[in-house]
């Protein structure tokens, strides 16, 4: 435990953090594996191929426990065609938190849907139960669920509150590949999960996304969508796949019904590949370094950890974009932002208050004219006005006060990560002396 009369670096003591940090944040973990693996794509010129991607998507959806996967050139366009698949169409409505990135929800503009924003809980900071059901109208067509930073949302009840109305759940796991909630795997609890791989993502393979579901209905509809060469349709160049067998479907073989081209380059797929082989090992390790340093910081007042409690078989897997959860009113008052700035001083540059912003405070969700209708398409097929203002969803709006961002390690250096929890420590035991 660190002096309570410790002088803070930001009024010239000394870091508590300094020196080289190693590979401690280094991902993902690019091997020679992975070099040989793309560059056999490459070398055989198969890159606009589906045959390491149809591997891939065997595997993947295989780890996870599902019967069907679709890869995707991102998460993105993963989460445009499940819409699409589970009927949001012009004048629809879905549901979903405030607190996210834009890409959990924004593509359902362009099928002239509107967003319903829900709120979020305090401390798992995933969309809360409590404020769902009374958003759900005759337009409401899905409830986005986003596992954020990795935490797993409450999905019992969740999905009791979406089966009593009818309404599809689209699982966005971008932020949480490998999360657990009570022993089975997110993603596995909707009627479809979408997820990106990108770079910065904890499952990283470049440019990716993916598509998980067991509804059949939704696998062909997703193909119909955006996948043109896996439709059935004959060909010189594409193996036939017959993969359409639906008859609503039928007429369109051949061409996308959303004039999308949703096929992954398999550069991606191959790294993915092998990016899965060795991933539950390398999340293990994530886990038990980051349990490491909040177990260290257990009772340190201000700050508690974000994740899931122990004992009821739920993970934050890769541990995505880490936050701490910071509570003014246990320091004197003293506000996240001079508590992070104290914190960066102490040698974590990672420590910077709040999270995403909250999206429905965001102009794209209350006058774009995406349409050029000549009204926001938020309300240019009829919807009813969903639209929120400042102050709707408090706790979104609280962000900037109520998280923080924290190191996200890659490996468990208990020397190293001591120090950096010591910064935390340290900073919150001198909270008086920020105040001053």
């Amino acid at each position: 435990m660190s002096n309570s009369k410790e002088k803070l670096a930001i009024f010239g003591g000394t870091p508590a953090v300094s020196g080289d940090t190693g590979n401690l944040f280094t991902w993902p973990v690019v091997t020679s594996e992975d070099e040989t693996a793309v560059l056999e794509v490459l070398r055989r010129g198969a890159m606009s191929g589906n045959d390491v991607t149809k591997k891939f998507e065997a595997e993947y959806s295989k780890w996870v426990g599902m019967d069907l996967a679709l890869a995707y050139p991102n998460g993105t366009e993963a989460l445009r065609a499940a819409f699409w698949a589970c009927g949001v169409g012009a004048g629809d409505e879905v549901i979903c938190p405030s607190m996210t990135y834009w890409a959990s929800c924004t593509q359902a503009l362009s099928l002239g849907a509107a967003v319903n924003f829900a709120d979020i809980d305090p401390d798992t900071l995933c969309i809360d139960p409590k404020d769902i059901e009374h958003r759900i109208g005759p337009r409401t067509k899905a409830i986005i669920v986003v596992h954020y930073t990795g935490y797993p949302a409450p999905m019992d009840e969740i999905m009791a509150i979406a089966r009593k109305h009818n309404v599809k759940v689209v699982e966005d796991v971008s932020h949480a590949q490998g999360t657990l909630y009570k022993g089975r795997m997110v993603g596995t609890f909707g009627d479809v999960a979408a997820l990106s791989m990108m770079a910065g993502k904890s499952f990283a393979i470049g440019e990716a996304g993916m598509l998980l579901t067991n509804d059949r209905t939704i696998y062909e509809r997703c193909i119909s969508y955006g996948f043109y060469e896996r439709t059935g349709a004959p060909s010189r160049w594409n193996e036939v796949d017959a993969q359409v067998t639906i008859d609503e479907l039928k007429p369109f073989i051949g061409v996308p019904l959303g004039g999308f081209k949703h096929r992954l380059n398999q550069t991606c797929s191959a790294m993915g590949l092998v990016q899965l082989k060795y991933y539950p090992e390398r999340i293990k390790v994530i886990q038990s370094a980051m349990n490491r340093f909040w177990d260290l910081l257990e009772g340190v007042p201000g700050i508690k950890a974000h994740r899931p409690p122990a004992g009821e078989g739920s993970t934050m897997g890769g541990w995505y974009a880490a936050r701490g959860l910071y509570r003014a009113e246990e320091l004197g008052g003293l506000s996240c932002a001079r508590f992070c700035e104290a914190v960066r001083h102490e040698g974590v540059g990672a420590c910077h208050p709040g999270a995403n912003f909250p999206l429905h405070l965001h102009e794209v969700f209350h006058s774009a004219d995406i349409f050029r209708q000549g009204k926001p398409t938020m309300i240019a097929f009829g919807q009813r006005d969903v639209r929120q203002g400042k102050g709707s969803l408090p706790v979104s709006e609280s962000i900037g006060d109520i998280a923080y961002g924290i190191p996200w390690f890659k490996q468990d250096n208990p020397e190293l990560i001591a120090a950096f929890a010591a910064a935390f420590r340290k900073v919150a035991e001198n909270a008086d002396a920020l105040k001053e």
